[in-house]
């Protein structure tokens, strides 16, 4: 049996509890796939996009469905080291990767203010259109439950707002483009017993200016989501479900409890009816 081939039953036999079902769930629950789809599984070279490129070719072997996947990695500017990793692994794992090249690093480096969240809208973007290249017309990012539940509490803490990282969105940027999460209910913990299960070594963040100061970093060097992870964390030490807690929360959302809400350029205050 390959290497590949012992990887993949890990994922459908040791993980399947953790990974594989949680992979369907998020799939099945929010209709992720539909009937004809050809989607570009985006993979940046690190752990989570590796696991879900590998869950992509196992559900084309169990299901029936038609659809069509594209394995493609942006290079938004790596150094030769991070993206030689990135090709050894797409082979070990038995991905057939279209790489390209951008250069979105060398022309962030300069921007002070929200440089990643501009590097992110950027590289999203790039990807948009190298599926809409490849004939896609829903591309899939490999953000786990972990991301959605730090996004929940940044949003709050930082962005004054109530807000989640939804399973999936049409683009209003690329129209008939939808973006999906296939590991949405998939726990980073899972995700990194996996990569060590099989001893596995995948690129950690390789951009360039994570060590550096920018709005999107506190004091120590620690990026906001980092402290949200950490909060997370600490508080998991009394209350184990705490990070269940605040995923299901913005799933039984009451209205009636609500001070004031937006819905598309709508914006509702409970005043409005309240004499009603």
């Amino acid at each position: 049996m390959e290497r590949y081939e012992e990887i993949e039953k890990t994922i459908t036999k040791r993980f399947r509890k953790e990974i594989w079902k949680k992979f369907i769930k998020g799939i099945t629950e929010y209709e992720m796939i539909k009937e004809g789809d050809k989607i570009a599984i985006c993979m940046s070279g690190g752990k989570d996009s590796m696991l879900m490129a590998k869950c992509f070719q196992e559900l084309k072997k169990h299901r029936k469905m038609n659809f069509e996947i594209k394995f493609i990695v942006m290079n938004p500017g790596y150094n030769e080291k991070n993206k030689q990793k990135i090709i050894e692994n797409s082979k070990i794992l038995n991905i057939p990767i279209i790489m390209f090249e951008t250069d979105i690093f060398n022309r962030v480096v300069n921007i002070e203010n929200n440089p990643c969240y501009i590097c992110a809208r950027m590289r999203r973007g790039y990807l948009y259109e190298k599926a809409k290249e490849l004939g896609c017309n829903k591309i899939a990012l490999g953000h786990h439950f972990n991301d959605v539940i730090e996004t929940i509490l940044m949003g709050m803490f930082y962005g004054s707002q109530m807000q989640t990282m939804m399973p999936k969105v049409r683009s209003t940027s690329h129209p008939g483009m939808e973006l999906i999460r296939p590991l949405y209910f998939v726990k980073e913990d899972d995700i990194i017993a996996w990569k060590n299960k099989n001893k596995l070594d995948f690129i950690e963040c390789a951009c360039r200016f994570t060590e550096e100061y920018h709005a999107n970093y506190n004091e120590d060097g620690k990026s906001k989501r980092e402290e949200m992870k950490q909060l997370i964390k600490n508080m998991k030490k009394d209350y184990e479900n705490i990070d269940i807690n605040i995923f299901n929360s913005v799933q039984n959302v009451n209205l009636d409890t609500i001070i004031s809400y937006r819905k598309g350029n709508e914006y509702h205050h409970f005043l409005d009816e309240y004499d009603k």
